[in-house]
């Protein structure tokens, strides 16, 4: 068994899943697909106005979009406390 290894393998699970949808039953993962598809596939005026707002109050079109699925509420301008923590979780540019 040990000589099927590759140098550094510790012989623990493999770091990438085996399919698409990982270990767990396929169904789940075609239904979370086609409910991910749903929630971002948004009519161009809605899209537009997202963008707007987004642009007008600080956070990405895409973090002003999971606050609205998230919180079931749009952001506005009283919600600084709520953008700022939204923008201190974006990942580091370096």
């Amino acid at each position: 068994m040990a000589e099927d290894r590759k140098f550094g393998d510790n012989g623990g699970p493999p770091l990438e899943p085996a399919h698409e949808w990982g270990n767990g039953p396929v169904g789940t993962y075609f239904d979370w697909k086609a409910a991910h598809k749903r929630a971002w596939d948004v009519p161009a005026e809605i899209a537009i106005m997202r963008v707007r707002r987004a642009q007008a109050l600080g956070p990405t079109y895409e973090e002003y979009t999971l606050e609205i699925m998230e919180r079931g509420r749009h952001l506005s301008a009283g919600d600084a406390d709520r953008i700022a923590a939204i923008k201190r979780k974006r990942p580091l540019r370096y």
